[in-house]
């Protein structure tokens, strides 16, 4: 008989003693953060990445793959700090002047979902995205052209009166009889100020364009069947459409400067000289045409996310800036041609173009709002924020901004070139800017007060819901003595946390009422010919005064709002911690691609989304260790992003940690195509897990409401407890601060629920042999650490 078999050990056992490799990949969120406050330590080593964005560990950690033992009481913690792709060097303080480009482009992405309506719909939704884009392309040149041409050039250098006081404009005043005073030649000479703008957005973008948009991704192009949209190879991968846009939205700038300068020598020469007035229509003639050029530029073709687009369209971006620079100087030497008898009086001619923009954003707006109806009502979504009218109501707000900037800044030269005068009330030399912009200006203030009974309302309800809230946070801390105080100021934080819910509604008033008072504007402006103190000169002496008050106030608000653009810059500019502060805004609004408006500040989830999905993929599939990306706020937005694009070998080692998270909350609500419960629920069913922190006190963060599902638990944690003391405790012996959206990871669930996520995914496979070169040891991923010069990040 033989011996009995000695029964081996359980596996289980030995995984629970050797777990195998692990790792914790945090992002953080908006703002920034330093390795060494996310690390929580001050010994900070860059293994991979550049001054840009780089991944950070601990010191002691850097080789932790080739040693196991650093592994067994819990994953080695790696920092991903990407804050400078938004705040970093002073130049980003200019893309603050860029706003409104930022704006419009978020429209494109606020799309209803399309299902069930076909690719019809959706396709016509970009496409007016995108003219409303290029409108404001259009509003911002001309602005240019007003201050420069108009305002400088044509007003002030053509009247003795206003040019007498400037030296700086003595060589084209029309008294001094020089060469330069002759007005088409002004308008020539000051054409070089718009161009340079041009130019600038032009440099700014092609700099950036090889930056941020030509990363790319790192799987191939055969696994997009069936995947979400911001999982497809081409979505964070936008050179060919940003180019394309680039060329496009660059001719339209020299094309509406070609227009300034042509079309008031054009409309001179109708009057005389045949040669020249036929030559005068030939020029307007290929300007038109080169303008619907551009149209049709914009309108063909958007994005393209289902493959990588390498091909460029080298003509087109080479050949349609080029033809509209060439039509540009043919203007300049139109306009310069010898006329003595041509004097500059009033205001430029083609200033109803300003009316013509405004006309045409509305009408674009007013067919958005239709087509995003009908995407809504095919896919309803009772989350979704303005009922699918999201899209067009930010873009409605994106024109706002764009005319409050080019009125602001025309209100303010004029009032400095007319000295003690009004512009427009033929109280000083200038005739000012054209009558619409004094006219937007005055229904600023009407804007603020329709906006001042919501406010209240909102202000009303959150402290009554503050009030109503009391008895709750009680109750949740039984067992402690109450504390008015302290109970007061629980309950107002979690009321005051709950307006982040209410934006919606605050955003579309806002945007109805903008639409209504702009229309009234320009058809007053139409109407009258004149700016409204003078419109309303006969009228009883209470709507009059009314009238001059609006327009001189309204005046004031459109400068004192530039200004501060231009302060906030220029301090920007000069000091690190104002620059961050700006940043955060860019944190938000620049997440989505420049898929509307290629002047807009830079993509950087285009460089932060695949350097996560490389970084996730290459550790994977060396070391066959189990990972967590863990991101807050912004940083769980681009950590999904980043999961969605992995292959789906590495999605199965992958588990997502999620905590003061916008992706239901914000995302979902606004961008309803890419983060709706739609595409959240089919993140949910692909990646190996997911455990969502939450807290009532965020006015961020919140749940992202996805159910067990499939045999994975509910996503969403209850909410944490916050503070986590409501009162003194030996443990606890001074007050604990209320965190609301911040340090989710002081609370003791935070490395519970890590430890959960790590236990669900798959045992880690035998790490590799570790190979040493001769020239210096290896860092996680097989690469040689780097020097100095990338090591302490402070």
């Amino acid at each position: 008989m033989s011996p009995p078999t000695p029964e081996p050990a359980p596996p289980a056992a030995a995984e629970r003693t050797r777990p195998g490799a692990a790792l914790e990949l945090l992002v953080h969120g908006v703002g920034g953060a330093t390795p060494c406050d996310m690390l929580d330590d001050p010994r900070t080593v860059r293994v991979t990445g550049d001054g840009t964005a780089a991944m950070y560990r601990r010191a002691d950690d850097v080789r932790a793959e080739t040693d196991p033992d650093r592994f067994r009481d819990g994953p080695v913690p790696e920092a991903y700090c990407w804050s400078n792709l938004t705040s970093g060097n002073g130049t980003r303080a200019l893309w603050l002047l860029l706003l409104p480009f930022m704006v419009v482009n978020l429209a494109h992405w606020m799309r209803p979902p399309s299902s069930g309506t076909g690719r019809g719909p959706a396709r016509l939704y970009g496409v007016l995205v995108r003219l409303v884009a290029l409108s404001l392309t259009v509003l911002l040149t001309a602005a240019a052209c007003e201050v420069a041409l108009d305002l400088t050039a044509w007003q002030c250098a053509g009247t003795a009166s206003c040019a007498a006081g400037r030296s700086w404009l003595g060589f084209l005043s029309a008294a001094e009889g020089g060469w330069w005073s002759q007005p088409g030649r002004r308008l020539a000479l000051a054409a070089v100020v718009p161009t340079a703008l041009v130019a600038l957005l032009w440099y700014l973008s092609h700099r950036t364009w090889s930056a941020y948009e030509a990363q790319r991704p790192p799987r191939g192009e055969d696994e997009h069947a069936g995947r979400p949209a911001m999982g497809r190879p081409g979505f964070w991968y936008g050179r060919r459409l940003v180019a394309r846009l680039r060329a496009a939205h660059t001719a339209a700038g020299l094309l509406t400067v070609a227009a300034a300068v042509a079309g008031a020598a054009a409309r001179h020469d109708r009057g005389g000289d045949t040669a020249h007035a036929a030559l005068g229509w030939g020029i307007e003639a290929a300007l038109a045409l080169c303008g619907l050029v551009v149209v049709g530029v914009v309108c063909r073709r958007g994005r393209s996310e289902r493959r990588l687009d390498n091909r460029l369209d080298r003509a087109l971006v080479a050949w349609l800036p080029g033809s509209a620079a060439v039509l540009l100087a043919l203007a300049a030497v139109y306009a310069s041609w010898s006329r003595p008898e041509w004097r500059s009086a009033g205001s430029l001619p083609g200033d109803a173009a300003f009316g013509v923009i405004a006309l045409g954003q509305g009408t674009l707006i007013l067919l958005l709002a239709a087509v995003a109806a009908r995407l809504h009502r095919r896919a309803p979504d009772p989350r979704t924020a303005l009922h699918g009218l999201a899209g067009p109501a930010v873009a409605m707000l994106a024109c706002a901004l764009g005319g409050v900037m080019a009125g602001g800044v025309a209100q303010r030269v004029a009032d400095w070139l007319d000295g003690p005068g009004t512009p427009g009330a033929d109280a000083g030399p200038l005739a000012g800017p054209p009558v619409l912009l004094s006219w937007q200006a005055a229904v600023i203030p009407v804007l603020l007060v329709l906006l001042l009974a919501p406010t209240v309302f909102l202000v009303a309800r959150t402290a009554l819901t503050a009030r109503r809230l009391a008895p709750v946070v009680e109750a949740e801390y039984a067992g402690e003595d109450p504390d008015r105080v302290r109970t007061r100021r629980i309950a107002g934080v979690r009321a005051a946390a709950g307006l982040t819910d209410g934006a919606p509604v605050l955003a579309g008033l806002l945007a109805g009422a903008t639409l209504l008072l702009g229309a009234g504007a320009l058809a007053g402006a139409w109407a009258t010919g004149e700016v409204p103190g003078e419109a309303f000169g006969g009228a009883p002496a209470f709507v009059h005064g009314a009238a001059e008050g609006a327009q001189a106030l309204g005046s004031w608000l459109v400068g004192l709002g530039f200004i501060l653009f231009v302060t906030w810059g220029r301090r920007a500019y000069r000091d690190a911690s104002a620059r961050r502060t700006i940043g955060i805004l860019w944190d938000v609004g620049t997440f989505w691609p420049r898929a509307a408006h290629p002047f807009a500040p830079p993509c950087y989830a285009e460089r932060a989304v695949p350097d996560l999905a490389w970084r996730m993929s290459s550790w994977t599939g060396r070391t066959g260790g189990r990972l967590v990306i863990s991101g807050h706020s912004q940083g769980s937005v681009l950590a999904a992003a980043a999961v969605w694009q992995l292959p789906a070998g590495t999605r199965r080692r992958v588990a997502l940690l999620t905590y003061g998270s916008p992706l239901e909350r914000l995302y979902g609500r606004w961008f309803p195509a890419y983060f709706g419960r739609v595409p959240l629920a089919d993140l949910h069913r692909e990646v190996h897990c997911w455990r969502n922190l939450w807290r009532r006190t965020d006015p961020i963060g919140g749940p992202v409401r996805l159910p067990a599902e499939g045999g994975k638990p509910e996503v969403d944690h209850p909410p944490l407890r916050d503070p986590v003391v409501y009162g003194r405790t030996h443990d606890h012996p001074l007050p604990e601060p209320i965190l609301g959206h911040s340090d989710y990871q002081a609370d003791p669930t935070f490395a519970k629920e890590r430890t959960v996520l790590l236990d669900r995914l798959p045992p880690a496979l035998p790490l590799p042999v570790p190979q040493q070169r001769a020239d210096g040891p290896d860092d996680a991923d097989g690469q040689r650490v780097q020097g100095s010069s990338g090591r302490s990040s402070g």
